[in-house]
């Protein structure tokens, strides 16, 4: 049938879609139908096509009679150029654009003006032509100052700037009276100036990744501030002013040098506080007392040796970190807060209680602590009866009374490189199940520890020097808790592949660029932390091998993209803050594990 109807198929000639696409497509990188189809919406994207400088065309979009109008019809709706709309949006994205002309003030109408991830040094005066300018973004580009023509956006309500080489930001700022959102994170700041007081309806700022050695007093005057993220700085102290931010609902501090925690007094509607990786020495009642509102309180990394029992008064409190600090024990009243659901502790020296109640996770941890709450100390009854406590060691002493009745070998703390031989002889007659050793130089598994490997299920060998294990380490068959943490570790030995019994590996603050491989080999572990190292990539693979893997903690490491599979492993905690990627935001890593693993579902491409 050769007959060509309406629905016969027309043959495809390639010569003409050629031509057509070479003149759609302009030697300057911006096709006219482009352009046209901006005059109608008002939106321009020109992001990712490796432009180093923006035709003048473009500039002049509202400007010039474009090419099509000169054989136009009048009747012809769809080429009724002269109906064209001011330009309100302009997305120049990731190009390598080195500078923004004068001739930006050719858009005043503009509300969006994106021009982040470029090679730009400076911004123009001209900026201040943008008086209905609403979201600025400059992130990720070379600005070593912002112009004091920033000033003039006064309807501006968003002003990204992260990523830059800011070394001060201009008094001009605080001109800036509708701003709710301020990025200037990771940048060369060492002060903040005293205008940002004036930015009354600052809702969120972040200020992360600079050198910031104290904060102005004005800071307290922003009243509608409710994030303030001030992550890896310098800060030895909060101005008391701080405590006037009532408003104020997401606190960062993390990894800087406060010597102690900020009293927040007016802080009424607080819910998170993260003051982890600081030199905290202590946390009081005065402090306790004003965060009745709380929901998170990370104290991780910091040098608090007893929590007082007025964290009762936290009765709002969801989740508690005090990871790696100095606690040998905790108040029995903290298994009252029945808000409590997550309470992490790992990296302390726990003496009163037994590791295995540890392991059973929240839940058991606070029935132990309430149950515990009408029991007398009878701590200090042994040494009033007189009898033989059993001491061992010299000067490097330990109690063999102690290690038979909590079966633990506590040799911590010591600035030992060896155990004695016959502390060890004393540890295998009690038939010890924990092995203390943190906090001391070893540079390995010592080799006559070897002598408990029947008996002992943990084994704390964090804060030495070791940046080789043993293949040794495999003779521990029973172990369950391995601790890793704060050594200079880059692998684990393929030998550890026959501890099939462990369910906890910590090997946090090493120096580990990816997950051991080793680890996806231990079908019974269940809580695995790998933070501060220098991670680059998530295994997925290698995590679905470990089936019953509850808790992965990836905090402040060197990775920068989050695989939308991790989103199917069956977690019920994830900690991936502190690393390089942009997506997930950390809004969505602040509402939870749950909401992080869903999130990162629905981007897996089907």
């Amino acid at each position: 049938m050769t007959s060509r109807g309406r629905g016969a198929r027309v043959p495809f000639n390639k010569s003409a879609f050629r031509q057509q696409n070479e003149k759609e497509n302009s030697s300057d990188g911006v096709p006219s139908a482009i352009l046209k189809q901006a005059r109608q919406s008002g939106q321009l994207n020109l992001s990712g096509r490796g432009l180093a400088t923006v035709p003048d065309k473009v500039w002049r979009i509202n400007i010039d009679v474009p090419e099509e109008a000169k054989n136009v019809s009048l009747d012809n709706a769809e080429n009724r150029w002269w109906d064209q709309v001011d330009l309100t949006k302009l997305i120049l994205a990731s190009n390598t654009l080195t500078a923004i002309p004068d001739d930006i003030s050719n858009f005043p109408a503009l509300t969006v003006l994106d021009i982040h991830d470029n090679n730009l040094e400076s911004l123009p005066a001209a900026f201040k032509a943008l008086e209905n300018l609403q979201k600025l973004d400059v992130s990720r580009n070379k600005l070593k100052v912002l112009p004091s023509s920033i000033g003039y956006l006064r309807t501006l309500v968003s002003l990204h700037v992260e990523h830059n080489q800011l070394t001060q930001l201009c008094e001009e700022i605080k001109c800036l009276q509708k701003i709710e959102d301020l990025d200037v994170s990771n940048n060369q700041l060492t002060v903040l100036p005293t205008a940002l007081g004036y930015l009354v309806n600052l809702v969120k700022l972040n200020v992360s990744n600079n050198k910031i050695k104290s904060l102005p007093p004005e800071i307290g005057d922003m009243s509608g501030l409710k994030y303030f993220d001030a992550t890896h700085n310098e800060l030895t102290l909060l101005p008391q002013e701080f405590g006037n931010l009532r408003k104020l609902e997401l606190l960062y501090l993390r990894h800087n040098k406060l010597a102690y925690l900020p009293v927040l007094e007016n802080c009424v509607s607080l819910k998170e506080l993260h003051v982890g990786n600081n030199n905290i020495m202590g946390i009081t009642s005065e402090h306790l007392q004003h965060l009745t509102s709380i929901n998170v309180l990370d104290l991780r990394d910091n040098k608090i040796s007893k929590l007082p029992d007025e964290i009762t008064l936290l009765q709002s409190l969801q989740r508690l970190d005090i990871t790696n600090n100095d606690l040998s024990s905790l108040p029995y009243c903290l298994g009252t807060i029945v808000s409590l659901k997550s309470l992490v502790l790992e990296g302390n020296p726990m003496k009163s209680i037994r590791r295995d109640i540890i392991m059973r996770g929240t839940v058991e941890l606070k029935k132990y602590l309430s149950s515990r709450i009408e029991e007398p100390v009878s701590n200090e009854n042994n040494m009033a009866t007189g009898g033989n406590t059993g001491i061992i060691g010299g000067n490097q002493s330990v109690s063999s009374h102690e290690m038979c009745q909590m079966k633990t070998l506590d040799y911590s703390q010591k600035q030992a490189s060896e155990i004695p031989a016959d502390i060890l002889e004393a540890a295998q007659k009690a038939d010890v199940t924990v092995v203390n050793l943190h906090k001391n130089i070893f540079t390995d598994l010592p080799s006559n520890l070897r002598l408990l490997s029947d008996t002992v299920t943990e084994l704390h060998l964090n804060w030495n020097k070791i940046s080789t294990l043993s293949s040794e380490i495999s003779a521990f068959k029973r172990l369950v808790c391995l601790d890793l943490g704060n050594n200079m570790l880059t692998d684990l030995p393929k030998e550890i592949s026959s501890l099939q019994n462990i369910r906890e590996i910590i090997i946090s603050r090493n120096r580990f660029t990816v997950i051991p491989s080793v680890v996806f080999e231990l079908k019974k572990l269940e809580i695995l932390f790998a933070s501060d190292n220098k991670i680059e990539v998530i295994d997925v693979d290698g995590l679905k091998r470990l089936p019953v893997l509850a808790t992965l903690d990836l905090q402040n490491n060197n990775i920068s993209q989050v695989p939308p599979e991790l989103g199917n492993c069956p977690l019920k905690s994830l900690q991936i803050a502190g690393n390089l990627f942009r997506n997930p935001r950390p809004a969505i890593l602040a509402k939870g594990t749950p909401t992080l693993l869903e999130h990162l579902r629905s981007r897996i491409v089907t």
